[in-house]
């Protein structure tokens, strides 16, 4: 009970301490955001809009949530990010449980902490994607399955499977169900498990779960013409082989996709070595713990193998994170039990490795002495936009000159992990592994505190919202706000404007399918239709990337007025 209300309020003070700021980001963040907040202004919980243009490309369910959310608490930056930081906590509350299960509950509570500080679950809840919201459904359905086939519950409560499998569904589609699915068919099948399936109740299960599942699906086909086509065959089909039209993201590359796990799961996976000398005892498992050590492999391998072969980004192993989370947290139990002196090796690896990252912080902080830091880091930072599709890619952009606007959090950073880190190896050294361990995840929340800091501190860089505070405190009711491109660009200002924006030249990519649909708003205008505007008598503001102006400004002679910059964007106004 104590090591489960420590991992509660660990996850919570992570993850919902730090859903208050920094404000939401251009791109998905903002624009999921203005999306879930049209559902609940509309009423409409079929059919997303985004910028009053049809958006069908996602399943609904964290759209529902934020949604909710917003109807009970109101409309702000923490409202939108409090469902992912709730499922966030409820995962880490998930894998602690199965780990207990699965190991005893010095391992449930090492998994718990394994997920909870992770480098990877972390930044990857930093933005409102859906794969956290996916990632517990799977987990509790695998759960259930597992508790159900060993007969530790009754079987009613396999219905709960399905209905998790309906909830994954409509988290993220058909990977919802086809992950969970693949994963226990080679589960039974390497350990002969083919009598248990029949008490499962595949065929009343498989109803219910058509019940919960089906009805979005259906009213969102009857009321959007080429729904199926776009949501099944080009939304998935197509981006599995790399043909969705339009094409608008990259694919990262097959061995940092594969080993970017180490760093994902970092601290923890330190102590991967002591997971895989556990291998030998999987084929054809007959005790349960190696059979579920099997379960999680198979639980990795299915997800990342898929992916393998299709297009990918980084985050879309997440569903991975509670399997490398089990295996790492039984290991290290194991470890420790054993006195095996890889647990100590690995305890002086992150050692070595805090007071290297400590080294280097220091270093460029003293390097960074006599820069005088603006309220703006953007002018210290250089532009990489190649790699701005990774999660981490505005990194690439830091200078040494940035870190004068970083010191606290990097010298904050360098601290908490050379101190903590050897706290951690001299608790390890003595014998006192529990403390050790607990420390090592302590170290970390306190270095996400000081990254998430760090975070803030780039928000006028990967967010517009501190140019839609200078258009609110000049806009009228009659003003138009325009966007040079498309709404992603800038969808921060959509979101806390809460205003229809017109888009120059932003018909492409996520909105172009909803653009061909007749009800769609007037909201998509070309250069031409700018410069008339730009000379009529209404106010227009206009937001633009700093190296895209020149693009609308050729057809407008005169009348830009700048309003403010931040972050390599300006907003341009025809009135003073």
């Amino acid at each position: 009970m104590k090591k489960r209300l420590l991992l509660l309020c660990l996850a919570a003070l992570i993850y919902l301490g730090s859903a208050f700021q920094p404000a939401l980001l251009d791109d998905a963040d903002a624009a999921n955001a203005a999306t879930a907040r049209e559902m609940m202004e509309r009423n409409d919980w079929v059919t997303m809009h985004m910028n009053g243009v049809r958006f069908l490309e996602k399943a609904p369910l964290m759209y529902w949530a934020i949604a909710v959310s917003y109807k009970a608490f109101g409309v702000s930056t923490f409202t939108a990010r409090l469902p992912l930081a709730i499922a966030t906590i409820l995962l880490v509350l998930i894998v602690y449980a199965f780990g207990t299960w699965m190991s005893g509950e010095r391992a449930g509570f090492y998994a718990g902490l394994s997920l909870c500080v992770g480098i990877g679950t972390f930044l990857f809840t930093r933005i409102l994607i859906f794969e956290v919201f996916v990632t517990l459904w799977i987990t509790l359905a695998i759960f259930i399955f597992m508790k159900v086939f060993y007969e530790e519950w009754k079987p009613q409560w396999i219905y709960a499977f399905y209905a998790c499998l309906a909830g994954a569904v409509l988290s993220k589609a058909l990977i919802g169900v086809l992950f969970p699915l693949g994963i226990l068919f080679f589960f039974v099948l390497f350990t002969n498990g083919w009598k248990q399936l029949w008490r499962l109740k595949p065929i009343s299960g498989t109803l219910l779960f058509l019940v919960l599942a089906t009805p979005w699906h259906v009213l969102a086909g009857l009321r959007n013409d080429k729904f199926f086509w776009f949501y099944f065959i080009n939304e998935h089909v197509k981006r599995f082989l790399g043909t969705r039209y339009p094409m608008d993201y990259d694919t990262m590359p097959l061995l940092p996709f594969w080993f970017g796990h180490l760093l994902w799961l970092f601290p923890f996976s330190v102590f991967l070595p002591l997971a895989l000398q556990n291998l030998k005892s999987l084929w054809r498992p007959t005790e349960r713990r190696d059979q579920l050590r099997l379960l999680a492999i198979l639980w990795f391998l299915v997800i990342v193998g898929f992916f393998s072969f299709s297009t990918r980004q980084e985050y879309y192993t997440f569903p991975v994170f509670p399997a490398l989370s089990l295996l790492l947290g039984d290991a290290l139990a194991k470890g420790e039990a054993d006195h095996h002196k890889l647990v100590t090796w690995g305890q002086g690896v992150l050692l070595s490795l805090g007071l290297l990252v400590a080294i280097v912080l220091g270093a460029m902080l003293w390097l960074s002495r006599d820069v005088t830091p603006t309220g703006d880091i953007s002018a210290f930072l250089t532009s990489n936009p190649e790699n701005y599709r990774l999660s981490l890619g505005h990194a690439s952009d830091l200078t040494t000159a940035a870190f004068a606007a970083l010191r606290f959090p990097a010298a904050g950073a360098a601290i908490m992990l050379g101190v903590g880190f050897l706290l951690a190896f001299v608790l390890r050294w003595r014998g006192n592994h529990g403390q050790a361990s607990l420390a090592t995840a302590l170290t970390v929340a306190g270095f996400l505190y000081f990254a998430h800091y760090a975070f803030g501190q780039f928000n006028p860089a990967i967010s517009s919202y501190p140019l839609a505070n200078e258009i609110q405190l000049r806009l009228q009711p009659d003003d138009i706000v325009a966007f040079n491109g498309e709404f992603q660009n800038h969808s921060s200002v959509g979101f806390y404007l809460a205003r229809p924006m017109l888009l120059v030249e932003g018909q492409t990519t996520v909105l172009e399918f909803g653009s061909h649909y007749p009800d769609c708003p007037p909201v998509f205008i070309d250069r031409n239709e700018l410069a008339k505007l730009w000379q009529a008598d209404q106010r227009v503001f206009l937001v633009t990337y700093n190296d895209q102006f020149e693009k609308v400004q050729g057809g407008i002679r005169h009348g830009f007025h700048l309003i403010a910059q931040a972050g390599g964007k300006s907003v341009y106004s025809n009135r003073p």
